[in-house]
């Protein structure tokens, strides 16, 4: 078996019970006490990914609580999530990013993410921006804002994989393979194969689906798979990295997933609507739901058991990605603005603390030795 479903199967979450509102309502975005905060203009805000969401509550958590002095000269980290904590729907929501700022759009996604921020201007009032950060889990785009006065800086934070997961055994199982091809894939996703017994699985009517269009995951993956247009028979309307939306259980659908989301979820995550145990993540809960991870070219997107499972260092190059923070680009030899380089540069708490490095790798992902490096 090449499926992470075998290890995770006694986790799975029943059918009966994927409601939203069995997810934790966590505060948002949430203040060192645990409670909803209203960051002040001069602090530093993030919007956009889903991906790493949960990891940068407890990065700008463990940041804040060991940082006292809280002024313009010491701002503190604070992150929205893409979508209202408790909900895994895609539907739009409104959000005030700083006091002071107007009432926008919650972005939902890398795309949204970017988009917020390089659309964003200053309050008017402090002259500070609304928004300081996008985060993203998919690479520079053609479409986005240059390296370069005006521009945007990606800089590098962690490492994750995407791979296709499918419903698991103990959900009631699929007719999808263990393991699909790059070309496979690519032909699911064009609607070019329709039938699961065409790529060696079972007889049954392939249910294709995809996140929502401003996700970086889907951005990155059908980049991976060479696909600038998915066909007709793909649903693009899910919310990224769970399996409790109704349409997944059936042996015949197939999504998309961030291993590094689905490891810290089953492994480090308490289930939904329960509280966290000691030495269980404090943010997010395991969201899989009816699903387990599949290989792609014969390789496991995983390694290890239990508590000690990580992303398989030798997954598919293809669907291996970097995380990023995006930045306002500032100057060539210091493209990270200086209220910002202390955090997300090379030398800053993101990529050098103990505590930081250790959420990365309880969050799921790996760490990158570019980790602070702008693009």
């Amino acid at each position: 078996m090449h499926r992470l479903r075998k290890t995770a199967a006694g986790v799975a979450v029943a059918a009966a019970a994927m409601v939203a509102a069995a997810v934790p309502a966590f505060a948002d975005p949430v203040g060192n006490n645990g409670k909803p905060v209203v960051p002040r203009s001069y602090d530093i805000v993030s919007v956009g990914a889903n991906t790493d969401e949960n990891l940068f509550n407890q990065l700008s958590v463990s940041y804040n609580s060991t940082h006292k002095a809280h002024n313009p000269q010491n701002p503190y980290i604070y992150t929205w999530n893409a979508t209202p904590p408790g909900s895994t729907g895609t539907g739009p929501s409104q959000i005030v990013p700083k006091a002071g700022c107007t009432k926008i759009t919650r972005p939902n996604g890398s795309g949204a993410g970017i988009s917020a921020l390089d659309n964003n201007q200053l309050d008017g009032k402090t002259g500070h921006f609304c928004i300081d950060l996008a985060r993203s889990s998919s690479g520079r785009s053609p479409k986005d804002p240059q390296f370069g006065p005006g521009g945007i800086a990606f800089v590098a934070l962690a490492k994750d994989a995407v791979t296709y997961a499918t419903r698991d055994k103990a959900s009631g199982g699929t007719n999808a393979p263990a393991s699909l091809t790059t070309a496979q894939l690519t032909s699911i996703y064009l609607c070019k194969v329709t039938n699961w017994k065409q790529v060696g699985g079972k007889n049954g009517a392939i249910e294709p689906f995809l996140p929502q269009t401003g996700s970086g995951t889907r951005t990155f993956f059908l980049k991976a798979i060479n696909v600038t247009a998915p066909g007709t028979c793909v649903n693009n309307a899910l919310e990224e990295n769970q399996g409790l939306s109704s349409q997944l259980n059936s042996a015949n659908a197939i999504f998309i997933y961030s291993a590094g989301d689905y490891v810290a979820q089953v492994f480090h995550s308490a289930k939904c609507g329960k509280k966290p145990a000691a030495g269980q993540n404090a943010y997010g809960c395991d969201q899989h739901g009816v699903l387990g991870l599949d290989s792609i070219n014969g390789t496991r997107p995983t390694v290890g058991t239990g508590a000690n499972t990580t992303i398989n260092p030798a997954f598919s190059a293809k669907f291996v990605r970097l995380l990023y923070d995006v930045v306002r680009f500032n100057t060539a030899a210091n493209p990270i603005p200086g209220y910002e380089q202390k955090f997300f540069g090379r030398t800053g708490y993101l990529c050098t603390s103990p505590t930081a490095v250790k959420a990365i790798k309880n969050y799921g992902f790996l760490t990158t030795p570019l980790c602070g490096v702008a693009s």
